[in-house]
């Protein structure tokens, strides 16, 4: 027996570079594991947008009959209390044709009726260009106009050619999207009856293809895709309804031509977020500066900011982000992306799928994870100070709490 106490044993010295080492390690382990990730992620991205681009001539139309089901869904579902379902849908489509065809009818007098005096304007716009182009700084007189104007028809002439083969292969390609674009149209109108006669069964139908699990998901899936595209073309069709009632009502005071053209031309493209009220905005001001003046174009573009800056901050957030919960952010790459890669119809498909992108990740996340809310709210917790509470007040505290939430 000894009469040393016992002392707990200590551990050996550790190597001055054994922590650092490992560290490294450990971070390019890592490192190396999420490239790869992002390797195999980028090469399925990649790979869907491959079989989009192969099938484009399907997914448009299908992608479009969608949202036109769904701005002509209430409609439909009214008529199916009188009507049967094939016929009920059918109606809705022809009641839209002929709205939208009726628009265009009682546009073209007013177009035609101004056309004249804008062509007039743009003549004196012209005419006051050219003195000022004459006068100081620039001091380009009759003569040297002139020369520019020859010049211009030399170049023209010497390359006629060359011009006549690019207007015809012009011609050529614009009549193939004509071509293409109502066969797109005529299948979208085609896809979009049978979603609305038939596309409620869909759901119960694939019941005899899955099993109980995956049709649990497909029908909370589908429930919640189809409700975020929904929100989003009601809610888009009222800020673009706001939007072209008062750009409209503004141009009418103003006096710029084409005033009621302008606002149904502001209705359809603010479908298209930020992209469409930015070039509607720039046409319309440049209405006003060619047929009226830079005084009249100055007005314009006030109130366009005003009715961009009501849109941005107030129906925005309160119409489309509470039926997407989508940050701006999202929204602008979303349109970049989709018009960088598809042009127009990118544009204006983007913000629905990157919704229902978003909504499939949200139910990924909640079926993985019950216990967090599926659309989470952000709550500022600096307006709500919490105090401490004391044993005795505890109970309170706790009742006061319960009565809050």
């Amino acid at each position: 027996m000894s009469d040393q106490p016992d002392t707990p044993p200590t551990a050996a010295p550790r190597g001055p570079r054994e922590r650092p080492t490992r560290v490294v390690e450990r971070g390019v382990t890592e490192a190396s594991r999420w490239a790869l990730r992002l390797l195999v992620l980028g090469a399925g991205i990649a790979g869907l947008l491959w079989l989009l681009g192969k099938g484009w001539s399907l997914v448009l139309p299908l992608l479009l009959a969608i949202l036109l089901s769904a701005i002509l869904w209430p409609l439909t579902r009214v008529l199916r209390a009188v009507l049967p379902r094939s016929l009920a849908a059918l109606v809705s489509i022809l009641l839209l044709i002929t709205v939208v065809v009726g628009i265009f009818a009682a546009l073209i007098p007013n177009v035609a009726g101004q056309a004249g005096e804008v062509a007039d304007s743009a003549v004196e716009g012209l005419d006051r260009v050219q003195v000022w182009i004459a006068g100081p700084p620039l001091n380009l007189g009759d003569d040297e106009i002139g020369n520019l104007v020859n010049q211009g028809i030399s170049e023209l002439q010497n390359n006629a050619q060359s011009i006549a083969l690019s207007v015809v292969g012009g011609v050529g390609s614009v009549g193939a999207t004509v071509g293409s674009g109502l066969i797109t149209f005529l299948l979208v109108l085609v896809l979009a009856f049978f979603c609305l006669s038939d596309g409620d069964r869909l759901v119960p139908w694939s019941r005899r293809w899955m099993s109980a699990e995956a049709h649990r998901h497909t029908v909370a899936l589908g429930g919640r895709i189809w409700a975020a595209i929904h929100g989003y073309i009601m809610s888009q069709a009222a800020v673009a309804l706001v939007d072209a009632v008062f750009i409209g009502v503004g141009l009418a005071i103003v006096g710029v031509p084409f005033a009621l053209p302008l606002a149904v031309t502001i209705f359809f493209a603010a479908f298209i977020p930020i992209v469409g009220a930015v070039a509607t905005g720039a046409l319309a001001v440049l209405v006003a500066l060619v047929t009226l003046g830079w005084v009249q174009a100055l007005i314009v573009l006030g109130i366009v900011l005003l009715v961009q800056q009501l849109e941005g901050n107030v129906l925005q957030p309160l119409l489309v982000g509470r039926s997407l919960a989508l940050h701006p952010a999202v929204v602008i790459g979303s349109v970049t992306i989709g018009g960088t890669l598809f042009g127009i119809t990118g544009a204006l498909l983007a913000v629905p799928v990157a919704a229902i992108v978003t909504v499939v990740l949200r139910y990924v996340h909640h079926e993985l994870v019950p216990d967090e809310p599926e659309n989470p709210q952000v709550k500022d917790t600096n307006k709500r100070r919490r105090r401490v509470a004391t044993p005795e007040q505890a109970p309170a505290a706790a009742t006061a709490e319960t009565r809050e939430d």
